[in-house]
This record gives C-alpha cells, structure tokens and sequence, in this order.
C-alpha cells in the first residue's frame, strides 16, 4: 500500500459511515437511562464504606460502645413503656362492646312456681324499702363521717350544707400512777340533739388536768371552768359528747378532739339553727 492509500484509511476514520458500534452500556449513560429501582454501585459501596467506619470506631472507642449501649437501652425502656400507655385506652375503649344482652325468657314465666318466687321477691324489696325509708327521718338530721372527718347537713332528706370537722383522735392517756386512762373516741352511732347551749363553758375534765400535767383540783374549783374555748354555740349528745366550734380552725378535717365534734364558725352557726333538741345524729 502506497502513502496516498493509508492517508485516505486514517481520513476514512472520522467519517460518519465508518464509527464504530456503540455497546448498550455506553448508550445507556451517554443518554442518562438509568434503569429504575436500580443503585448504581458506586453509591452501595460508599455506603458500605461509611458503615464500616462506623462498626471501627464504635469498636476502638469504649465511651462509644457505652453511649451507643445506653441510647439502645433507653430506647427499649421507652418503647415499654409506652406500650400500656396507648394499649390501655384502646382496650378500654373497646370494653363492653361485645356484652351479650340478657333478655327475659319467657318461657320460665309459664312455671307456676318461678312466678311465686317473683312475686314473693318483689314484695321483699318492697318492704326492705320501707323499711330502709323508716330509718331515714323527713325532719332535718346531721351525718358524720368521722372516717374523712366531714359532716353532711340533710333537710327532707335533701343535702343542704356539707364541711370539714373534727373528731376523736383515739389516743391513749394514763395518770402516772396508771390507775386512770381515757381514750378519746368518737361514739357512733344514732345519736339525738339532747340539748343546745349559747356561749358555753367548758368544766374540764380530769383528765384536761392530766394532759396539761396538773394536779386534779376539786369538782367545784374554779380552776376548772374555762371561757371561750367552745365557741359561739354547743349542742349536747350526752355523756360529755358536744358539738361545738374551736379555735382551732386549721385543724378541721383531721382527727384530734377528745371525743367531740369540732366545727367551723359558719358551719357551727349552720347547724346550730337547723336542728332541734331530738333531732337525728348519725355517726359513723
């Protein structure tokens, strides 16, 4: 081949008609047709790259094994944790849903004897009724609870006013020489209004002697008269028991007389217009 022939080959070359054949994979990037849901595998390598890097240094660095240790166990407290609170109202939610409902059989009441035992039931409940209706009085009566140290003021049997009292603290007291001891409770029971004082004095007890570490004076000794101490009004329950206010007013609701009941002033002069000498006490 001469040198005119091999010039027209290499000029031949870089003509359009004789490009050589592309190959798909070349196609493909040169056009940007990447094929869907496929990662290209640079990126998956990176990836795999970052993570090993991570798994090194977690394992050469104990603090990292440690914050990476407890990040996990928080995370699965949590995770516990929350279960109860969003299970338990759904759960909740779905209770009594699904209740079968209870309907009468009518069947059983063609049996002679179911209907007797019906009959004879309801007439039961008839009479307990009334009978719990005979203990409940029409006229104005007072509850106490000397559990919660709370009264309840009832008029036709109608709430009329409630409050704070106190009651017995049912502590022990002995003299000295242990041949007297009083124990300061409540009594309970039904109990009536026996009778109602203005400006009441207070005669102490011996045992207010004791308390205070005094000698026990005569039943007559002016020692043991005292002014001001019931309040305004007192209403006798017998055997020394008294309705009464204090002055000790932040101490209503809680269990520290020696047996009587406490009141507030607004509460004392409530209840002291409102029942009557006979009138209902229960005490429980």
């Amino acid at each position: 081949m001469n040198t005119e022939d091999q010039n027209e080959n290499l000029a031949g070359e870089g003509t359009p008609g004789n490009e050589p054949p592309e190959s798909p994979a070349s196609r493909d990037m040169d056009s940007g047709n990447m094929e869907p849901g496929k990662a290209q595998p640079g990126s998956k390598s990176q990836f795999n790259k970052y993570l090993n890097l991570l798994v090194g240094f977690v394992k050469s660095h104990r603090w990292a094994r440690v914050t990476l240790t407890s990040a996990v166990i928080l995370l699965l407290l949590l995770l516990i944790l929350s279960v109860p609170v969003y299970l338990a109202p759904a759960k909740q939610h779905s209770w009594g849903k699904s209740r079968a409902e209870c309907r009468p059989d009518s069947s059983l009441l063609e049996n002679r004897a179911i209907r007797r035992q019906i009959s004879a039931t309801r007439n039961e409940i008839t009479r307990l009724e009334r009978r719990l209706a005979s203990f409940v009085p029409t006229q104005t009566y007072l509850v106490i609870n000397t559990v919660d140290n709370r009264f309840s003021l009832y008029r036709n049997r109608k709430l009329i006013r409630e409050g704070y009292c106190s009651s017995g603290s049912y502590t022990l007291l002995k003299t000295e020489e242990g041949d007297k001891e009083w124990i300061f409770k409540t009594p309970r029971g039904r109990l009536s209004i026996q009778g109602k004082i203005t400006h009441p004095v207070w005669r102490k007890p011996d045992w207010a002697f004791v308390e205070e570490g005094l000698p026990i004076p005569g039943p007559s000794d002016p020692s043991r008269y005292e002014f001001g101490v019931l309040g305004k009004y007192a209403m006798s329950l017998g055997d020394g028991y008294l309705i009464h206010g204090t002055l000790y007013q932040r101490q209503l609701g809680m269990p520290v007389t020696h047996g009587c009941i406490r009141l507030g002033d607004e509460d004392l002069d409530a209840v002291f217009n409102s029942l009557n000498v006979g009138s209902r006490v229960y005490i429980y």
